[in-house]
This record gives structure tokens, C-alpha cells and sequence, in this order.
């Protein structure tokens, strides 16, 4: 089964929109995720997308290329976030034709992380964005339970779960013991891989977050059983910064990333129908 995936713009964050695009394209993704707002400040918009022509020149070379612009991210909530002017950030996902919009949850304030959660989520809808509500180990929203309360807490049905193999991995869940996820929770994947043993400090998880992922089947996290306990329908996502190609141009990352990816796939689905 050929699955959809994303090309995220933190696999080669180095990479202009127009260089991710591209480097999607070469490397066979469907989609691109495009980094639309820096994860702090949440509220500014990366240089350049205050311009509305290089967002339509964006959606034209979306358009030429086949490659989606699936996500916007990465906006992060804080406890000073103002939703209001998010809404800049939602405008340009649905002018590049985005389906979700990437919010992790960074501020202690639990019942004040759903109240704006939930307002951004309202204005989404206009746009035609789901949001893709992100948890991980070294913010404020930072485990699988506690996402998933938040989400639901919210009240609107265009909230659901991102679940990233390696974040998951880091909150101390076990990825081969899961139990299936229902699609009405999880609407989103990243696929990773990285190394067994969890680093022992906050730099040190963001460190290997952001420069130390490993592309799918070249680490050693049991992405298997990971996948096929996600919802089936879910939206696949390639996020892995990987110092090994890091001195590639984005365009053959792209490749080696598309090929990498779609050999794990292929074999992850051939082992799924010998199972069945």
C-alpha cells in the first residue's frame, strides 16, 4: 500500500520553503510541512510571509510540483500567547491550501492552554486547518494523557493529537507495548528513528529533537510496533534531523529522506500482510 507522507520542515530546517518544496518533490513526498511561525515567539511570522507574494508564489510552485503544502507550523502557546494575532499565521495555511496547523502546548496553565487552545482551533475552522496538537517531553504539555485531555477538554472537533515517534518515546511509554490509538484522537504521525537510550537532560532532549533523529529503520526505536498501533487514516509525517546528511543540499536530502522513507514503509506493510 503506497501511503501519503510529508517532507517537515525540521528535516532540513536549514532549508528555504521554496528549497523544502523542491527537495520534497526530488525525493517523491507528497506533501511539504512548512515552518510559518518560529516555535518562540508563536505570534511572529517567519521572514517573508507577511508577503502575500511569496505566498502565492508558494502555492504556484506547490501547484507545479504536485507536492501539497499539507501543515504550518510551529506554533507554540505560552502563557502571554494572544490568539488574536495567531489568526496571521492560520490566514497563510489557508491561502497555501494547508489541513492542519502544528500547536504544541508550552504554558503551565492547564485550563489557560485550553481556553486558547480552543479559540485558535475556532479561527482554524475558517481557514479550512485542523490543528495538530504536538506534546513533547521538555515543554509544558508534555505526555501522551495530559495532550489528550487538553484536546478533548476543548470542546471542538477540529482538535486532535500529533503523536511523534521519538517525543512519545522520550515521556517514557514503551513504542512496542502500545495500545491501538483511535483516529478520533490522533489525526497526525512523525515518523523518526533514534537511539535507545533516553538522554538524562532538558538540552540534551532538545538537542537530539532538533540535530540527532535518524531517518526510519536507521536507528534503533521499535517504529513498527509504533505505526501500527496509530490510526490507519492518520497523516504521516517524515520529522527527522539527521546529523549524518546534514551536509547534503536540500535537494539530494530530499532524496536520500524519500528513498529511506519509503523502503521502511514498504517493508513495514509487506510484514503487516504477512502477519494478517
Amino acid at each position: 500500500m503506497t501511503r501519503p507522507i510529508s517532507l517537515e520542515h525540521l528535516t532540513m530546517i536549514d532549508a528555504s520553503p521554496r528549497e523544502l518544496i523542491d527537495a520534497a518533490a526530488a525525493g517523491g513526498f507528497d506533501m511539504a510541512g512548512l515552518r510559518v511561525v518560529p516555535p518562540q515567539p508563536a505570534n511572529r511570522l517567519m521572514p517573508g510571509f507577511d508577503d502575500p507574494r511569496l505566498v502565492r508564489d508558494l502555492k504556484k510552485q506547490s501547484e507545479d510540483t504536485g507536492v501539497a503544502v499539507g501543515m504550518i507550523e510551529a506554533i507554540w502557546l505560552a502563557p502571554e500567547t494572544d490568539p488574536n494575532e495567531i489568526e496571521r499565521a492560520l490566514a497563510v495555511g489557508g491561502v497555501l491550501g494547508a489541513q492542519f496547523a502544528l500547536i504544541c502546548g508550552n504554558d503551565p496553565d492547564e485550563a489557560r492552554t485550553i481556553d486558547t487552545l480552543g479559540r485558535v482551533a475556532r479561527d482554524a475552522r475558517q481557514y479550512g486547518l485542523e490543528i495538530a496538537f504536538e506534546f513533547m517531553s521538555f515543554v509544558a504539555a508534555n505526555d501522551l494523557a495530559q495532550a489528550l485531555r487538553i484536546a478533548r477538554a476543548t470542546g471542538e472537533p477540529n482538535v486532535r493529537l500529533l503523536i511523534d515517534a521519538l517525543h512519545l518515546s522520550r515521556t517514557g511509554i514503551d513504542l512496542s507495548a502500545l495500545t491501538p490509538m483511535d483516529a478520533s484522537a490522533v489525526s497526525y504521525v512523525h515518523l523518526c528513528d533514534g537511539v535507545a537510550a533516553v538522554p538524562q537532560t532538558e538540552a540534551a532532549l532538545r538537542d537530539e529533537a532538533r540535530t540527532g533523529r535518524f531517518y526510519p529503520g536507521e536507528g534503533e526505536l521499535p517504529l513498527g510496533a509504533f505505526l501500527a498501533a496509530m490510526p490507519a487514516d492518520a497523516r504521516l509525517g517524515l520529522e527527522a534531523p539527521c546529523r549524518a546528511y546534514a551536509h547534503l543540499p536540500p535537494i539530494e536530502r530530499g532524496r536520500v529522506a524519500g528513498s529511506v522513507t519509503r523502503a521502511w514503509l514498504a517493508g513495514h506493510d509487506a510484514a503487516g500482510d504477512a502477519a494478517r
